[in-house]
């Protein structure tokens, strides 16, 4: 796990993947997003669009996935995914069944966390 950005409300983290992918979690160990105060609600929504907006702009990727599970981590949670149609899994989800060996070309990580965290503060 690495924690790129925390507040009392949420926490952003980057997944370990040959793609470029966040995950959102509220802070509180909410089950369902209903469940959630205001605060956080509006945290992760007005985040979701950001880090949409700020991956199709930063990696041109030809679709942004954008998802929220949690049945192994029963905890409010989102993950956003910039996908290439030359990553492993393309057209299928990243959960899905290998398609490929991906040779997904895009720019670097480091520059979007940087980009990403200037605009959250």
């Amino acid at each position: 796990m690495s924690i790129i950005y925390q507040n009392p409300s949420i926490r952003i983290e980057i997944e370990a993947s040959e793609i470029p992918w966040l995950k959102i979690f509220a802070q509180n160990k909410y089950k369902e997003m209903t469940n959630c105060d205001a605060e956080t609600k509006q945290q992760i929504w007005r985040l979701l669009d950001l880090i949409e907006t700020e991956m199709l702009e930063y990696f041109k990727p030809e679709k942004v996935n954008i998802a929220s599970f949690a049945n192994y981590v029963p905890q409010v949670h989102w993950h956003i995914m910039a996908r290439f149609k030359n990553d492993s899994f393309y057209p299928e989800c990243m959960w899905g069944k290998k398609q490929r060996e991906g040779s997904a070309k895009f720019a670097s990580m480091e520059g979007f966390i940087s980009q990403l965290l200037n605009k959250l503060d």
